[in-house]
């Protein structure tokens, strides 16, 4: 915002002031000058009033209009306590590693592409599917903890030579969604796509006009193949057929690059949405387009549920204190957290408002198109507000379509959050404020499927960010900001290989593009065998069944090499009910699983 200008005095008619004053109206004038530049850079910024955001009660909760009348040329004018502030709709500052371009694009993603053909070592399905071997698995949670389920099952079905019955999806948890299988995805494809790495069938397997009964167990987290060969594989060869319940994250994070390969091609290609919720949600996105050429989407987990079980405190006072608490106590088992502990170590959801001012901090304007993909918000609208001021071009599925377009949806959790998750998935920047299954496998998605700009906020550093910033400027808020999210914006290797969950960083299914003739290499690690480009996977003389000389070498069953077993979490023999088989408070793990 720059100072008005000052009027001159007509040209030929000079003031001349007596010397005795001259000296102290100059430094006058100095002094009008400092303060004049030093309002400038105040009020030039988004809100910094209050290090604690958000949540406050309503007789003192921050709030932000638009005031055309106010001088500021249109900008946002707040208030708070009696003290105002100003927020530039558009930023003047430009320090920092980010440009305009950069918002948007990754300068290093054509480098890269992604990559899941299997090596020529891989063998067809018909060869590797052994007789009377047949799985089925119960996933769990909501839509994208399921999806990880699925992805896992197939893998976990290769390894064991058997044939995979489609997936059953979890219809009890608190979620209370009744879809099938057949009602999110497309069914056909699935099974057709992936018809060389495991044969998948629609229903369980029929003998004797009979359907045969499977025997059931659970394995533990982050199982390996060697796991999987010695816990599952001697009870399969008796029972034949074998049911898997609570299937989530059952499956090691590590595996050869072969079955990493594998987990992507059903996560990124054999996993399609049907036509009506697919149809939907590429309405929405060309929705989205007409308002602007780019737009960003933010998926916002701040549940009231979520928020008790995280124990973090968000400046509402005892309001807060006194409301969340009565959620946390229909968890026995949950213990009590330290709020400020939580915060600092980065483990609470940002608030909607701290997401807006990193948003308008790395240089996104005010009048970017945003899609927020939510749930119930604590706080209704009066939560949601800050966020709204800082960005006003607000759309959700629900402003965006018409009723009659939602009806189908509504009764059903997962597919209104599959709509949600195709049109994050298209954006142009993609932001959570959690680090939930959402927000993981999109940005593992938009790794794979170009580097598509995705931040990951770096809560850890920011929380004593926003917890100062009433002490500094907005340049120098904005810079600190955009020091603190390098390497947490989705730039091609700002993660090393093989770190975090594979689902978030799936380095095995990402080539470099390298020069001249020489062939290009995942960054995971280098293969010695060529990969197939052609996509067929021709049979090859070797073993019938795979060899997992990498997991088995330790001589673990488990990813993290515990002795599961003593603690109780494999169950051989399980009630005919799934839904007695839980932990004793499941409940939490369901909620933030999405």
């Amino acid at each position: 915002m720059g100072q008005p200008r000052r009027r001159g005095y007509p040209h030929g008619h000079h003031h001349r002031c007596p010397r005795r004053i001259a000296l102290p109206a100059a430094a006058l004038a100095l002094l009008f000058l400092a303060v004049s530049l030093l309002s400038v850079s105040l009020l030039s910024a988004p809100p910094l009033a209050d290090p604690r955001t958000g949540l406050a009660t309503s007789s003192s909760r921050r709030f932000l209009r638009r005031d055309p009348t106010n001088g500021s040329g249109g900008e946002l004018e707040g208030t708070e306590s009696g003290q105002a502030f100003n927020v530039a709709v558009r930023s003047q500052c430009t320090h920092g590693w980010i440009g305009q371009d950069d918002l948007w694009h990754s300068k290093l993603a054509s480098n890269f592409y992604g990559c899941c053909n299997s090596s020529s070592k891989y063998l067809d399905s018909s060869i590797t599917t052994q007789p009377e071997r047949y799985l089925i698995v119960v996933t769990s949670g909501g839509l994208n903890q399921q999806r990880t389920g699925i992805v896992d099952a197939v893998v976990a079905a290769r390894i064991l030579n058997a044939t995979l019955v489609v997936p059953k999806l979890d219809q009890t948890s608190f979620w209370k969604d009744s879809s099938n299988f057949s009602e999110i995805f497309d069914i056909d494809w699935f099974i057709s796509f992936l018809a060389k790495d495991v044969k998948i069938i629609k229903e369980p397997p029929v003998k004797g006009g009979k359907v045969m009964k499977p025997y059931k167990m659970r394995v533990p987290r982050k199982c390996t193949p060697r796991c999987y060969l010695n816990r599952v594989l001697p009870a399969l060869l008796k029972k034949h057929v074998i049911r898997m319940t609570k299937y989530d994250y059952r499956l090691s994070n590590k595996l050869d690059t072969d079955l990493q390969k594998l987990r992507c091609r059903v996560n990124y290609h054999a996993l399609r949405f049907t036509d009506p919720i697919q149809e939907l949600g590429e309405r929405l996105i060309q929705r989205m387009r007409k308002k602007s050429r780019y737009f960003v989407a933010l998926h916002l987990r701040f549940e009231p549920d979520m928020l008790a079980f995280s124990g973090c405190y968000y400046g509402g006072g005892e309001k807060e204190r006194r409301e969340l608490a009565a959620i946390r106590r229909r968890w026995r088992t949950l213990h009590i957290r330290d709020p400020e502990k939580g915060r600092r170590q980065g483990r609470c959801p940002l608030t909607p408002e701290e997401v807006g001012l990193m948003l308008r901090a790395l240089g996104y304007r005010s009048d970017v198109p945003i899609y927020v993909a939510s749930g119930e918000i604590y706080g209704g609208e009066d939560t949601l507000a800050p966020l709204k001021a800082l960005f006003p071009n607000f759309h959700t599925k629900e402003t965006l379509s018409g009723d009659e377009e939602l009806a189908p949806f509504l009764k059903f959790s997962s597919r209104m959050a599959a709509i949600d998750f195709i049109v994050c998935d298209e954006s142009d920047a993609f932001v959570a404020n959690n680090i939930g299954n959402m927000a993981k496998i999109l940005a593992g998605r938009r790794r794979y499927f170009g580097h598509k700009r995705t931040i990951r906020p770096n809560s850890k550093q920011l929380y004593p960010l926003f917890m100062k910033r009433g002490n500094m400027s907005w340049d120098a808020f904005s810079a600190q900001m955009r020091i603190i999210q390098k390497g947490y914006m989705g730039d091609p290797m700002e993660i090393t290989p093989g770190r975090g969950e594979f689902h978030a960083n799936p380095a095995a299914c990402i080539c470099e593009k390298t020069s001249g003739n020489s062939v290009a290499k995942s960054i995971y690690r280098s293969n010695k065998e060529p990969a197939n480009d052609t996509g067929i996977r021709k049979a090859v003389v070797g073993p019938p069944y795979p060899v997992y000389t990498d997991e088995e070498a330790d001589g673990s069953d488990t990813e993290d090499d515990q002795d599961t077993t003593a603690r109780g979490e494999m169950i051989d023999a399980e009630p005919d009910d799934d839904s007695v088989v839980r932990q004793e408070d499941p409940e939490l793990e369901e909620i933030l699983s999405d």
